[in-house]
């Protein structure tokens, strides 16, 4: 056994202190306890993946401060695989920004096969952990560097790591020689429009960037550059934002490895990224970076002896991330304004226009973890420090399992003094029958000056009310009963708008009245002329809240049954449009067809590109 630190044995005469940190100890038994275990197989569906010797077995720590830990094969080469993904991942958002990755790529899991042949139903890729997006990450790099793309890629890895890295071009001979599944998918991402026409140059960057030779010790370096907001603690160079780190550490921790990523974050709780030529990259921000290598794979094609340690590390120091709270600036998930991040509600474009010039006038801060009085205090600081808050303040509490007397105190304090200060402080994620809200509002000076709602989504939109209102926005309100005013009939003439009208009828519904019911058959489209109806899921989640001068049921003309609820939420009276008249109307009249589809086509683009928003900060938290 090969045991190395970069910590040196105790002075000749000292007594009293042990030869080895009580961590390199504990890597050294995890290394003696699990180099027996032969169960798994090497990969083969790469024949060159088969000659990897079984017997291998590499750890390597390494803590945000550049100590480096190493046990065993740490130092032999082999092929870094998957585990490049996060980290092309991490350049493809450096190169070509947030919006234009999470356009093309998702961030869900997608609880199949990594190299599943299979896109979302908006058919973009999953997430970028999986081959579909990785490839796609690829894409994205080539379309900017073209020939020199894997250079980039093969040169941000080595900043990772600390060194140049090399290739293995047998390694990367044998994949393309044997990517059948992996060209499949990128010429189905093609079809999509999600590569450029240069496919087979793309899936040979992918090829190539899978086929870089790294060891433990590399893996180990790259994870603690994550887990030190994007610096590498061993050559001191800030090699990506802590904004990107952050997004790459979200994806790593719900789809890192494989199809086994939730019993990953059940058990271990570190955001990971494994690969089939046997290596496990793990990072606990704030803390350490753990590269492990050995080639035989369980059934999720992650390495056997490498989850053992990473199990047996997180068992050992308790180091799930959802389990501690040494840190108080792990309190704020995210801080940010509504800018692209607005509700569910549906806006006129009057009212859209206050909310795009006013966006900074709120501000959502989200928490997480339980707030005690080092939390609160850090929440505090960052509530009453400079620049000064937004007229309206969200603060979100969902996934805050409880709050200590003393982070109460502190909290209603600081509340009053916003209040105090002009600041409307809204709270979400909380019910009013609650104790953590009642923590709250005890010990707040006003607490009806305090709004408090259960889904963040309904305070931004009360919220965002309040922004309209306060800057005229709801000064003119009246009924929309002028077909002109609905976005999926814009451009259509009087002569056109009259045979619609003449083929629909007024329906009128009273608060609570279901319009639209979840599996009906779709056979007719709906006109807001006045009052506010909500989209809902069956399940009761909301999707979306209509007013005047909207329509609702009009993916009636694609769809055969209704996908949701539409309730009415205050009197409602609307135009019913039935399909089947409409049909007739429009063979009739093909042109007055053609202008719908395209206005329904605009109406789909714009909720996509708002989804893509929310998502291209949310879910990087």
């Amino acid at each position: 056994m090969d045991v190395r630190s970069t910590s040196t044995a105790s002075p000749p005469g000292t007594t009293g202190y042990p030869t080895r940190p009580p961590l390199r100890r504990f890597l050294s038994d995890c290394y003696e306890q699990f180099r027996s275990d032969n169960s798994g197989a090497v990969a083969d569906y790469i024949p060159e993946l088969k000659r990897a010797d079984p017997a291998h077995f590499g750890i390597s720590l390494v803590t945000i401060d550049g100590h480096i830990y190493e046990v065993g094969d740490s130092a032999v080469p082999f092929t870094i695989q998957s585990v490049s993904k996060a980290f092309v991942f991490a350049l493809a958002l450096e190169m070509v920004g947030e919006a234009r990755v999470s356009a093309t790529i998702g961030v869900e899991p997608s609880g199949e096969a990594f190299n599943s042949i299979r896109l979302t139903n908006d058919n973009r890729p999953f997430n970028p952990m999986v081959n579909a997006g990785a490839i796609a990450c690829s894409g994205l790099i080539y379309e900017v560097e073209g020939k020199g793309a894997f250079e980039r890629i093969r040169a941000k890895l080595s900043q990772f790591a600390g060194r140049e890295l090399g290739v293995d071009d047998a390694v990367h001979a044998s994949e393309t020689a044997t990517g059948n599944r992996n060209r499949a998918i990128a010429w189905l991402l093609r079809n999509y429009a999600v590569l450029p026409d240069d496919v087979d140059a793309v899936l040979d960057v992918y090829f190539r960037q899978c086929a870089i030779l790294v060891t433990a010790r590399d893996l180990a370096v790259m994870a603690a550059t994550l887990a030190n907001r994007g610096i590498n603690p061993v050559t001191g160079v800030q090699v990506i934002t802590p904004h990107i780190v952050a997004r790459t550490l979200s994806v790593m921790t719900s789809s890192g490895m494989y199809d086994y990523a939730g019993e990953w974050t059940y058990r271990v709780g570190i955001p990971a990224k494994s690969g089939v030529g046997g290596g496990i990259v793990a990072a606990l921000p704030s803390q350490m970076g753990l590269g492990t290598f050995s080639p035989l794979l369980d059934d999720h094609f992650n390495s056997v002896r490498g989850l053992k340690v990473c199990e047996a590390l997180s068992a050992r120091f308790d180091l799930h991330m959802l389990n501690r709270n040494a840190d108080v600036r792990t309190s704020i998930m995210a801080d940010y304004d509504i800018y692209g991040i607005s509700s569910r509600r549906s806006r006129q474009p009057h009212e859209q226009q206050i909310l795009d010039e006013r966006h900074s006038d709120i501000r959502v801060l989200e928490l997480v973890g339980a707030m005690n009085f080092g939390t609160i205090d850090y929440v505090t600081r960052k509530l009453t420090g400079e620049p000064p808050n937004a007229p309206l303040l969200i603060i979100d509490f969902r996934r805050v399992p409880d709050i200590t007397a003393a982070g109460a105190e502190l909290f209603g304090e600081t509340l009053t003094a916003l209040g105090d200060g002009g600041v409307t402080t809204i709270v979400s994620g909380v019910e009013r029958s609650s104790t953590l809200w009642q923590a709250i509002s005890e010990r707040t000076a006003d607490a009806r000056r305090l709004r408090c709602f259960t889904l963040l989504d309904d305070a931004i939109e009360w919220a965002e009310d309040q922004v309209i209102y306060r800057h005229g926005g709801f000064t003119d309100v009246k009924e929309s009963s002028h077909l002109h005013e609905q976005a999926l009939l814009a451009e259509l003439g009087e002569d056109e708008i009259a045979a619609i009208v003449k083929l629909s009828t007024t329906r009128r519904y009273e608060p609570g009245q279901r319009i639209i019911g979840a599996g009906e058959p779709a056979s007719s489209l709906f006109f807001l002329q006045s009052g506010m109806v909500s989209v809902k899921l069956p399940s009761g989640v909301r999707l979306a809240s209509l007013g005047p001068g909207m329509e609702f049921g009009e993916m009636a003309i694609l769809e055969q049954s209704r996908s949701a609820d539409v309730f009415a939420d205050t009197p409602v009276t609307c135009l019913e449009l039935p399909l089947d008249s409409f049909a007739d109307y429009r063979r009739l009249h093909p042109e007055t067809s053609l202008k719908i589809m395209r206005n329904l086509a605009a109406i789909l683009a714009r909720r996509l590109v708002a989804a893509n928003a929310k998502v291209d900060l949310l879910s990087a938290y």
